[in-house]
């Protein structure tokens, strides 16, 4: 019995490898395009903007959160500290990584709020950069001498002045959240927008409700 196969089988085997050939160069074709074409926001999008001022804001949040846990006595609002310490921190991660993949730089010579120069009207009624100069704080951030005054402090006072800074950053917060919501333009950064628009306004009214029992 001979191994040799009949020329027809031959003929088909060889149709069938160039098939399968041309497939997979279509698939990695395909694939390619995809890849090329995939449109990540650039430098100046209110994407990057957005992610990149928010995690300066949210950092502030975080730092005051932690610090407020470690004075106070109170567990009401040693669980809300935490909660916003927490949340904020994975949002930092993720608007990290959104920069990471994007190939943007996690900083940028701009002023603050740059990327609201589309939106007058947004973040208390300002108009976007205008009203933002390079090394400005952002709406709602507490200054060096208000954190320095809550590290100071103990106590009731302690728990006061953090509220009260807690509830101004959080409003300004929840508004440029919400400019942010409307101005993206990949839905996941409008998703995190709204997601954090929505719980830092329920959050203020937590904070409200702590700061008047004091």
């Amino acid at each position: 019995m001979t191994n040799s196969l009949p020329f027809w089988q031959k003929r088909l085997l060889l149709i069938l490898a160039g098939v399968a050939a041309l497939a997979l160069m279509g698939l990695v074709f395909t694939a390619g395009r995809v890849s090329a074409g995939q449109d990540h926001p650039n430098g100046a999008s209110a994407d990057a903007g957005f992610a990149r001022d928010m995690q300066v804001h949210h950092a502030q949040a975080v730092e005051m959160s932690l610090l407020i846990r470690d004075r106070s006595a109170d567990e009401d609002l040693r669980s809300v500290a935490y909660d916003i310490a927490l949340t904020q921190q994975h949002q930092i991660g993720q608007m990290y990584a959104w920069l990471e993949e994007w190939g943007l730089p996690q900083s940028s010579s701009a002023p603050a709020m740059a990327w609201l120069d589309s939106s007058a009207g947004h973040h208390g009624g300002q108009d976007g950069a205008s009203a933002h100069t390079a090394g400005a704080l952002m709406p709602g951030m507490a200054t060096p001498e208000q954190l320095a005054e809550l590290k100071s402090s103990s106590g009731v006072e302690a728990e006061r002045l953090f509220l009260e800074l807690m509830i101004d950053h959080h409003t300004a917060g929840a508004e440029m959240a919400e400019a942010g919501a409307e101005l993206a333009e990949t839905a996941r950064v409008r998703s995190l927008a709204t997601k954090m628009a929505t719980a830092q306004q329920a959050e203020i009214g937590a904070l409200q409700d702590l700061l008047d029992r004091r």
